[in-house]
């Protein structure tokens, strides 16, 4: 079916702002070379091209983790240019003091500072371009949703979150409540290619669960924009997409119709490259924690007064128990009250023990779980056995989660870091659920990344 309208999708927004970063980046060396006395990165020479190759891999990854390619941060002026700043400021210090492979250090150190300069101006200039047009909503994907009213709402708010479609049509059994500017269709009366064309559609996402309001009439009219070209998709597919969620629809009797384990839970060299990874890391870890031992253990004196470790039951794999080993950042009787969660705001939390928290620095011990194999670096939050078994009689699916180790940060741990309510750690299970199905190393990669982005920005608990 033609498409009468030019969107740009998620992966395409992504990959434009990789590539014209790297992009205008190189194109402002060129001008600053050519324009004046910049001899720092000099293009004739025969290592340019190694160079330019190492500029972009330190681009593309302190690009990552300072979430330039975020797209909520890339359409806000004040957050690109945070992102931006810091990001050129990493590049630049990892730039010029790797060895060998980038240019020698120029006599002139001012040259650095033009370096840097333009860098940060030719970022900038792209992202400022992509504000003002790219993420303009005329280039937005045009969605129609086929669903009862309440699914309507909820892909509603979703999108609204987002940012990444406008959603102008629906199909329901009856309008929203509240004053919208939607197009509204009933099931028995809608011409969906009508429809379709005059609202520009991009794509129609159809409820997987209100079966009873798709038609024969109605499937019918799907099959043939189908045919057509049309995208058609379920609304557990959209959701996963724009959440990196699964959807709770997915969750019900015949689960296993819709929700399956990765691959990589069966994959022999997957698994041994993770523990060979959890090893490796978690050695450097420890290391990396006697080193700070006399340092905190000053702070737990003068902030905490207390002891300096504290070990507590918590639920591993297949439900086995474990005694996880973390820096003490509550007060002594903390639980004088009964065992309860920790919130945002938690007043039994010491000053120090807010530091170490938001630094996440109060995590480091668990690098010997990690080693004696009781954990990995990348898994479900490992819970308290009291709260295991209220989520497992209050949450249906709960248990899932136990199928893999523990980690000690996670995919629920950086997409939502606060968990003291029953809801949050229903929404927590749905983050670590698509995790264990969508499981391999380009997501363990991600959730490195989001977890080093979590540390540097102080999102900790």
């Amino acid at each position: 079916m033609p498409q009468n309208k030019l969107h740009f999708t998620i992966s395409e927004r992504k990959l434009y702002l990789r590539f014209f970063d790297n992009a205008f980046v190189l194109l402002g060396l060129l001008l600053i070379n050519y324009f004046f006395d910049f001899q720092y990165v000099d293009f004739p020479n025969p290592n340019s091209l190694i160079w330019i190759l190492l500029l972009v891999f330190y681009l593309l990854l302190f690009g990552e983790i300072f979430e330039m390619y975020n797209l909520k941060v890339a359409s806000d002026r004040y957050l690109t240019l945070r992102s931006t700043f810091i990001t050129v400021v990493f590049v630049t210090l990892f730039y010029v003091f790797t060895p060998i492979l980038s240019p020698e250090l120029p006599q002139n150190r001012i040259q650095i500072g033009y370096f840097a300069i333009t860098l940060l101006t030719s970022i900038l200039i792209n992202r400022f371009i992509y504000i003002q047009f790219i993420f303009s909503p005329r280039f937005l994907k045009n969605i129609l949703i086929i669903a009862d009213t309440e699914q309507v709402e909820k892909i509603i708010s979703i999108n609204q979150n987002k940012g990444t479609n406008k959603i102008v049509a629906y199909v329901s059994n009856k309008t929203l409540g509240s004053p919208n500017l939607l197009v509204y269709e009933a099931f028995e009366t809608v011409n969906l290619e009508q429809t379709v064309k005059d609202n520009y559609i991009n794509e129609i996402i159809v409820s997987s669960s209100s079966l009873q309001f798709i038609t024969n009439t109605l499937n019918t009219q799907l099959i043939e924009l189908f045919e057509k070209g049309m995208m058609i998709r379920s609304i557990d597919s959209f959701i996963e997409e724009e959440t990196n969620r699964i959807s709770e629809s997915q969750l019900k009797q015949d689960f296993y119709n819709y929700f399956s384990f990765s691959r990589s839970h069966q994959n022999n060299l997957y698994l041994a490259f993770r523990r060979g990874f959890d090893m490796f890391l978690s050695l450097f870890g420890i290391m990396f924690c006697l080193l700070l031992i006399p340092f905190i253990l000053l702070g737990n004196v003068i902030g905490n007064r207390g002891r300096l470790l504290y070990f507590q039951k918590r639920v591993g794999k297949k439900g086995k128990l474990f005694n996880i080993i973390k820096f003490r950042t509550m007060i002594s009787n903390a639980e004088k009250n009964g065992v309860e969660w920790s919130k945002k705001g938690d007043v039994r939390i010491t000053t120090f023990g807010r530091i170490l928290r938001k630094t996440r620095l109060d995590e480091v011990p668990q690098f010997l779980n990690v080693l004696k194999g009781e954990m990995s670096l990348i898994g479900p939050r490992p819970e308290r056995p009291e709260f295991v078994k209220m989520l497992e009689a209050e949450i249906p699916f709960y248990a899932i989660r136990h199928v893999i180790k523990p980690g000690l940060t996670g995919w629920a741990q950086v997409m939502h870091p606060y968990a003291s309510t029953v809801e949050d750690q229903h929404k927590k299970l749905m983050y670590d659920l698509y995790y264990i199905k969508e499981r391999n190393i380009l997501l363990d990669f991600k959730i490195v990344i989001k977890t080093i982005s979590t540390i540097l920005f102080f999102r900790g608990t």
